[in-house]
């Protein structure tokens, strides 16, 4: 059985693209949020060796740090010809100064090392893994993919990180090229709600689990 998630919620993160995502996702369901960042959280050491441990650990700290249900993403592009590089280290490849220009340029680097060039496989995919924890120490984790290829050179402007790298399957645009509306891809009035993005598809299994009625 989940536990609803109602009121207010700590968006255990710092980076503004992926809470600008969050909330616009917990927009429909009249949810507050507000991110650790704001708060002048801590960035706990994520030292597990799955996404949905480092994304529980970033929400037991917020819970625990806030006295409120605290809501974590841990997300990363896994590129099959690297072996799912940079996946759990994606963030990292950026380093500190969050310059993912360089770290898409890694990425190429990389391939082209392996020999794999514009025509090769070059076949990835974005993991997310959202968990909700609670002060008491009940945690809820829903996860979501989304396949496609990565490109060369960056296309785009719009999202955040790796976004102009990634063209997800069925698409001629990379992430970067298309609306933030159009990443998610979510249309509620559906009776079956469909998602494009790793994380938007993480989400509508949250949504169905803990958030099952929406603000009008």
């Amino acid at each position: 059985m989940h536990r609803p998630l109602t009121g207010k919620v700590v968006i255990a993160t710092h980076n503004p693209g992926k809470l600008r995502e969050m909330q616009e996702l917990l927009a429909p369901f009249g949810i507050e949020a507000v991110s650790a960042g704001e708060l002048g959280l801590p960035e706990p050491d994520e030292t597990g060796y799955m996404f949905s441990e480092n994304a529980a650990i970033k929400a037991h700290a917020a819970a625990k740090a806030t006295g409120l249900p605290a809501l974590s993403d841990d997300s990363g592009l896994c590129v099959d010809a690297l072996d799912g590089a940079p996946g759990l280290f994606t963030a990292n490849w950026a380093g500190p100064n969050k310059d993912f220009p360089g770290a898409m340029a890694r990425v190429e680097h990389e391939l082209r090392k392996r020999g794999v060039t514009a025509d090769g496989n070059r076949k990835a995919h974005f993991t997310s893994a959202l968990v909700i924890a609670w002060p008491d120490g009940h945690e809820e984790l829903f996860e979501g993919r989304v396949f496609g290829q990565v490109v060369w050179p960056p296309r785009g402007t719009q999202g955040f990180g790796y976004d102009p790298l990634f063209q997800p399957d069925g698409f001629t645009k990379t992430f970067g090229e298309i609306s933030s509306e159009e990443k998610h891809g979510i249309d509620w009035t559906k009776p079956t709600p469909e998602a494009l993005s790793h994380r938007a598809r993480a989400f509508l299994n949250l949504a169905a689990g803990c958030l099952p009625t929406r603000a009008a």
